[in-house]
């Protein structure tokens, strides 16, 4: 059935709010409901930005050997002491360069930091993973670790439970949150060889789409097979950027910014076809609606989670708007 996108008044007055306030703070974090006061510490501005990202999530240290020492073997304790440690230090020292990474110093140091430890993330997790499913293993992790998260704005704003899936959840945002950083650097406008207006290269836009996929994978990850593991009262503890409303829509956030940068290579494309661009339009009106309906609810009363809220609604709104500039075969038969 063919859908008609009405935009209106309200959302028109809201494009226009948003589109003059396209430098935004956005190293934005949804603080936990015991944490709402208002007292956070806010960061400058990190200048103009086209990926909402939230705020790092990082771990704070663990000593393994005291937990686990009499349960495991001393080869896996050090190991995973090792991947965590490594972890802890990288996120502590890096992390407020990587929220804060601005236009001029993207490319000297934020991509190679977000890669690094986006590398530690990943070689610590199969490890992670390799002793929860083990069934001794998981007794210990289960009941003899604390494993504590701090939002990095907010020393005072932690999360400590002793449960290895909160490890596993904890880790897989931190993973999600640094691709959706690596993916902001790529799309900031860059100054050509030839001295003409900043521009976003075709590599670049390339290269943003599979790691938003990435984003997607692993947010999807957190919410399909992650959170279920977790008891009803712990889940009901969890910080509110990881209840799974949030974490839902960030992952359709990441899906719907995707194919927006999809759309637009095909529209500069000669050889795509207008089917190929009604259908990438259609799912980009599609993505942001569910990132709006999963997000609207949320109890996010604060500045930094009405960011994410705000965020979310404009690029609903630019989608929908889309649709009607599009030629009329393709925005008539926009099916959902």
């Amino acid at each position: 059935m063919a859908l008609e996108y009405k935009i209106s008044g309200g959302d028109i007055l809201f494009l226009i709010y948003i589109s003059r306030c396209r430098t935004w703070d956005m190293g934005c974090f949804a603080s936990t409901p015991k944490d709402s006061g208002g007292n956070r510490r806010r960061p400058g501005s990190i200048g103009e930005v086209s990926v909402y990202v939230p705020g790092l999530r990082i771990p704070k240290p663990v000593d393994f050997s005291q937990s686990l020492g009499d349960h495991l073997s001393k080869n896996i304790v050090e190991r995973l002491s090792a991947l965590r440690t490594r972890i802890v230090v990288m996120a502590s020292q890096e992390g407020p360069t990587i929220t804060r990474t601005k236009k001029k110093s993207a490319t000297q140091h934020g991509g190679s930091t977000l890669a690094d430890l986006q590398q530690a993330l990943e070689d610590y997790l199969p490890v992670l993973l390799g002793l929860v499913k083990d069934g001794k293993a998981w007794c210990h992790l289960q009941y003899k670790v604390q494993f504590v998260w701090v939002n990095q704005e907010d020393d005072a704003e932690e999360t400590a439970m002793s449960n290895a899936w909160y490890e596993v959840l904890s880790v897989l945002h931190l993973m999600a949150t640094l691709s959706l950083s690596q993916a902001n650097l790529l799309l900031l406008p860059r100054t050509s060889a030839d001295g003409y207006q900043p521009k976003v290269s075709e590599e670049s836009r390339r290269a943003s789409v599979d790691i938003f996929l990435k984003a997607a994978g692993y947010l999807d990850c957190a919410v399909r097979h992650v959170l279920p593991q977790l008891p009803a009262e712990l889940r009901r503890n969890l910080p509110v950027d990881l209840a799974e409303g949030v974490l839902r829509a960030l992952c359709l956030q990441a899906l719907g910014q995707g194919v927006d940068i999809q759309l637009g290579m095909a529209i500069d494309s000669t050889k795509a076809t207008l089917a190929v661009k009604r259908r990438l339009a259609c799912e980009m009106v599609k993505y942001w609606q569910q990132a709006q309906d999963n997000i609207t609810n949320l109890p996010l009363g604060n500045g930094w989670g009405e960011k994410h809220r705000h965020f979310v609604k404009w690029k609903y709104v630019e989608a929908k708007v889309c649709i009607p500039s599009l030629p009329p075969d393709m925005a008539n038969k926009c099916c959902l």
